[in-house]
């Protein structure tokens, strides 16, 4: 008999509840070596891939491109080749093989986010990325994330199946059927209540049968003729009635707003992945731990010379508000109510880009003139790009620094992620007119706003800081 080996995904180091599959880089039936590279996983800050722990052909993956795994659910399966080298069973290798722990209340290991629940009623889900216990021991720690702290928990949920326009789906299906271009009006279902699973969408997706935007293919689909779908509709109303004679008046004479039946309703939910489903979850905690507060005010940057740059300039005010205030440069625990100021300034940057916030960290900003400044700030900004930041660079920082003006906007109240007490934002400079001796001058000013954690520092602290900020940044240079 064959020797079958499961691997679970490992923590990946990042400190992550789950992962999303990127590629498979061998294919089921393939063989690979130990130690090779085997599938990309995106985490929360950077694409990575796993190498293979056995050498073997690979009998059985877990998830397709796509699909979230959760840490510690099972991931492939490898029929183990003798002939070729493996790792010995006492040899560590930084990642778990074992499945993990039964729990009381399932008796069954944990399954990957989004995988279909036997019943077909429901898609197994992590409520807040799920735990994974070890031996008995504390739930581990989180060892910094793309926006701050976040806390795991081992609750988990079922996705109920929901009707809309007569169909019956999980959110993951929907997902699913937007995704492969799937009508899924048009899928006949096999699971219990005539639920349509995620193995109809990937069937009908292959026989491109039900993709949106085609001819309905007749009145022998099941999915076609399902009691409520569109089509049944158009077959019950009156014989007499064609897409001419539709109007934009109800019965009553009023207006009211129609739909062409071949149209497609759009806007199915999607699950949130990597990057964006990790910054919901810190944003949310966020929210609810921090008790928050908002000062805004203008920088008058009228006596800048030629060459000042704005993001420089705003790094040298936060550090020199710090050295003054140091009560906006700390950490503070809520729980046990208590404050660490810190003598470094690391000034957290947010990078924003399509696939969600990053925050990596301006580490020692007090230390950089100008030009270390900007070169800092550049390699961060390229390797946010890149996905190659580690993942050491993306916690840690003592304050924070959004400059969302370079896109639009004036003031904003940015979130507070603990254990930070504050951060700016900057927004988009504009020119006012501003009162001199004898008479008006056309500023150029900054927008600021701050905001901080009123449990850890005063009103008065904080409008302290905002005027060392003012000052600086109206210096020449």
């Amino acid at each position: 008999m064959a020797d079958i080996k499961t691997f679970y995904l490992p923590d990946l180091g990042e400190g992550l509840p789950d992962a999303t599959i990127v590629e498979w880089l061998v294919q089921v039936g393939g063989t690979v070596k130990l130690d090779e590279p085997m599938v990309s996983m995106e985490t929360a800050k950077a694409v990575v891939e796993v190498p293979s722990p056995f050498s073997g052909k690979l009998v059985k993956v877990h998830g397709d491109a796509g699909d979230i795994i959760v840490t510690g659910a099972a991931l492939a399966e490898f029929e183990l080749d003798p002939k070729l080298p493996q790792r010995a069973e006492a040899e560590s290798t930084g990642h778990h093989h074992a499945p993990p722990p039964k729990t009381a209340a399932t008796d069954a290991p944990t399954k990957g986010a989004g995988s279909e629940a036997p019943d077909h009623k429901g898609v197994v889900a992590s409520d807040e990325g799920g735990e994974i216990v070890s031996g008995g021991k504390a739930p581990r720690a989180d060892e910094g994330t793309v926006v701050g702290a976040m806390q795991s928990s081992d609750r988990v949920h079922a996705e109920q199946a929901t009707s809309v326009g007569g169909v019956k789906a999980v959110p993951a299906v929907r997902a699913l059927a937007k995704k492969l271009g799937v009508d899924l009006a048009r899928v006949t279902p096999s699971g219990a209540g005539s639920v349509v699973t995620l193995q109809d969408v990937k069937s009908a997706a292959a026989a491109g049968t039900a993709r949106i935007g085609t001819a309905p293919v007749g009145a022998t689909s099941a999915a076609v003729d399902r009691p409520g779908s569109k089509n049944a509709a158009a077959e019950a109303a009156p014989t007499g009635t064609t897409a001419q004679q539709r109007t934009t008046l109800s019965a009553a004479g009023k207006p009211m707003r129609t739909t062409p039946p071949t149209v497609s309703a759009t806007g199915q939910p999607e699950q949130l992945k990597g990057v964006r489903r990790n910054m919901a979850r810190v944003m949310a905690a966020a929210h609810a731990a921090v008790v928050p507060t908002t000062l805004c005010d203008d920088a008058d940057i009228h006596a800048w010379l030629p060459g000042n740059d704005i993001t420089g300039r705003l790094v040298r005010a936060i550090v020199r508000a710090c050295k003054a205030v140091p009560a906006l440069n700390a950490w503070f625990d809520g729980d046990n109510l208590t404050r660490t100021m810190h003598p470094h300034v690391d000034i957290g940057i947010a990078v924003d880009t399509d696939d969600g916030l990053f925050v990596p960290a301006l580490r020692n900003a007090d230390m950089l003139d100008a030009i270390g400044v900007r070169a800092a700030v550049n390699r961060l900004r390229a390797q946010v790009e890149e996905r190659s930041i580690p993942s050491t660079e993306l916690s840690g920082y003592t304050i924070s620094l959004s400059n969302f003006g370079v896109f639009a906007g004036r003031y904003a109240t940015p979130v507070v992620v603990p254990p930070c007490v504050a951060i700016i934002a900057a927004g988009k400079g504009r020119h006012q007119m501003t009162p001199v001796m004898g008479g008006f001058e056309s500023h150029r000013v900054i927008p600021l706003s701050l905001t901080f954690d009123h449990r850890a520092a005063t009103g008065g602290e904080a409008a302290r800081f905002l005027k060392v900020m003012l000052d600086d940044l109206a210096l020449a240079q």
